[in-house]
C-alpha cells in the first residue's frame, strides 16, 4: 500500500492501493474510447465544460488548499495561493477550443489550409513539490486542446490529483476524458511512457528522469514536453536597491521549502557590495516564520520526507561555510532550517548540483561579463533574476542569461498567459500561456485544388 503523510505531523493520512501495469492500460483504453467524443465536442461546448470544472474548483478552493497544505506541508496560506493559480488557469484555457486558429497560405492552383488537430491519448506525470497546481498547467491545455488525459500524480502527494478527477465527472466531463492513476513511477509512469496507444507524455519532474522518459519515449515515437530541474542565479549587482533585493532574496529560495525547481537558489553578489548585501539578507533570513503549516503566519513548511531531509543535510556537512542559519521545530516532522553558505565558488558541489530544499548559496563576482559568465556555469536554465537600476544593462544582461524565464527587479517565474520552460538540461517546451497549446497538437496541412480541368 501507498501510505500518503503529512510531513508536518509524520501522520498518516490515507493508505492507497497503487495501480498496477493492468489498471494504466485501463486507463488508457477509457481515454482512447473518450477521445473521439471529446475530440468532436463543438470547441463552445467544450469551452463551456471547462469553465464548470473551473467553477468547482473555485467552490473547492478552501478544501483542496488544506488538503494540499496537509499532504505536502505547505503553508495554508502558499496552499490557498497556489489553488487560486489552477482555478485561473482552468478558467484561461476554457476560452483556448474556440480560439485554436489554423491558417491560409497562398499557394498556386487551389487553397492550403492549416487545422491544429488534438493528439489523442496523453499521459501526465506531474511532481510532488506542486501537486495539483502542475496538474492543472497540463491537463487544462491538454484537454482544451481535444486530448483527453491519464495523469499520474506523485505517490507521496496523490491527494488532490484524485479530488480533481472526481469534479471533473461531477462538472460533466464525459466519462474516460479525466483518468487518475496513483502509482510508482517505475510501475505507473513507465508504462504510460512505453504504451503505444499513448501520444504524448508531459513530465515535470528531475532532470535524471526526464532523460529516462526521453528514452523510453524514443520506442513510439512519442511527443515529449518535459520541465526539468535547476539551479537558477539572482544576479545582484551594485547599483540595484539592496535592501529590496535582500529582503526578496529568502522567499526565492525558502519558498515551499526549497523544493522548488525555479528556486533562485545561486545568489551572485557584485564584490563592492556583498558584505552590505550579507548584513541586510541575515535578518531577513532570520525572520522568517518556520512552522506549522496551519497556521497563517507561517512562510515555510516541512520537507516533504525523512530521506529527502538527510540529502538536503548532505550539503551542509562538514566543513561547509554556513553563513546564515534560520530556525526550524524541533520533534515530529521533517524540517530544516532555512540555511545560507557563504562565500562560496561557483565549483562548490552546494553550487553546481540542485539541492531542492532550503539552502542558498552565496558568490561573488566582479563585473558585468563575469556574472553572465557564472550564471550561465551550468547545465541548467530554467528561471532567474537580474537586480539592477540601470535599464539598458537589465536587458543586455537578460539577452545573455542562458535561462528560460527571468525577472528584474522581481523573483516571480510563473503567471497562466506568459510561458514557461527551461534552456538546456532543464527542459523541454513549455507550459503555460498560448504556447503550451502548441505541445497539445499536431499541425495538418490541407490542399483543396480549385483550377478546373
Amino acid at each position: 500500500m501507498i501510505e500518503v503523510v503529512n510531513p508536518a505531523t509524520e501522520e498518516v493520512l490515507e493508505r492507497l492501493e497503487p495501480a498496477s501495469r493492468e489498471e494504466v492500460d485501463a486507463a488508457v483504453e477509457r481515454a482512447r474510447e473518450a477521445f473521439p467524443v471529446w475530440r468532436d465536442l463543438p470547441p463552445a461546448d467544450r469551452a463551456r465544460l471547462l469553465r464548470r470544472l473551473a467553477e468547482a474548483l473555485d467552490d473547492e478552493r478552501e478544501a483542496l488548499a488544506r488538503i494540499e497544505s496537509e499532504n505536502v506541508g505547505k503553508p495554508i496560506a502558499s496552499a490557498r495561493a497556489e489553488m487560486q493559480m489552477v482555478v485561473d488557469t482552468f478558467d484561461y484555457y476554457a476560452g483556448a477550443p474556440e480560439r485554436l486558429l489554423g491558417e491560409t497560405i497562398p499557394v498556386a492552383g487551389g487553397v492550403d489550409v492549416t487545422f491544429r488537430e488534438p493528439l489523442g491519448v496523453v499521459g501526465l506525470i506531474v511532481p510532488w513539490n506542486f501537486p495539483l497546481q502542475i496538474a492543472s498547467w497540463k491537463v487544462a491545455p491538454a484537454l482544451a486542446a481535444g486530448n483527453t488525459v491519464v495523469l499520474k500524480p506523485a505517490e507521496l502527494t496523490p491527494l488532490t490529483a484524485l479530488r480533481l478527477e472526481r469534479l471533473a465527472r461531477e462538472a460533466g466531463l464525459p466519462e474516460g476524458v479525466l483518468n487518475v492513476v496513483v502509482g510508482p513511477g517505475e510501475v505507473a509512469g513507465a508504462r504510460l511512457v512505453e504504451h503505444p496507444a499513448v501520444a504524448k507524455i508531459a513530465f515535470t519532474g528531475s532532470t535524471e528522469v526526464g532523460k529516462k522518459i526521453m528514452a523510453a519515449a524514443a520506442g513510439t515515437i512519442k511527443r515529449v514536453t518535459l520541465e526539468l530541474g535547476g539551479k537558477s542565479a539572482s544576479l545582484v549587482f551594485a547599483d540595484a536597491d539592496l535592501k529590496r533585493a535582500a529582503a526578496a532574496a529568502p522567499m526565492a529560495v525558502f519558498d515551499n521549502a526549497g523544493q522548488d525547481c525555479c528556486a533562485r537558489s545561486r545568489i551572485l553578489v557584485e564584490r563592492s557590495v556583498f558584505e552590505e548585501f550579507m548584513s541586510l539578507l541575515e535578518p531577513a533570513v532570520k525572520s522568517l516564520r518556520v512552522g506549522d503549516p496551519r497556521d497563517e503566519a507561517t512562510q515555510m513548511g516541512p520537507l516533504i520526507s525523512a530521506s529527502h531531509r538527510e540529502r538536503v543535510a548532505s550539503y551542509v556537512s562538514g566543513d561547509a561555510p554556513v553563513a546564515i542559519r534560520g530556525e526550524a521545530p524541533d520533534g515530529r516532522g521533517f524540517w530544516y532550517p532555512p540555511t545560507v553558505l557563504a562565500p562560496l565558488s561557483n565549483e562548490d558541489r552546494a553550487a553546481r548540483e540542485e539541492i531542492f530544499g532550503p539552502v542558498a548559496v552565496v558568490i561573488p563576482f566582479d563585473d558585468e561579463a563575469e556574472a553572465v559568465r557564472l550564471a550561465n556555469d551550468t547545465i541548467y536554465g530554467l528561471s532567474g533574476s537580474i537586480w539592477t537600476r540601470d535599464v539598458a544593462r537589465a536587458l543586455r544582461v537578460a539577452r545573455r542569461v542562458e535561462t528560460g524565464t527571468l525577472s528584474v527587479n522581481s523573483n516571480t517565474s510563473v503567471r497562466v498567459a506568459t510561458p514557461f520552460g527551461g534552456f538546456k538540461q532543464s527542459g523541454i517546451g513549455r507550459e503555460l500561456g498560448p504556447h503550451a497549446l502548441d505541445h497539445y497538437t499536431e499541425v495538418k496541412n490541407v490542399f483543396v485544388a480549385t483550377e478546373e480541368g
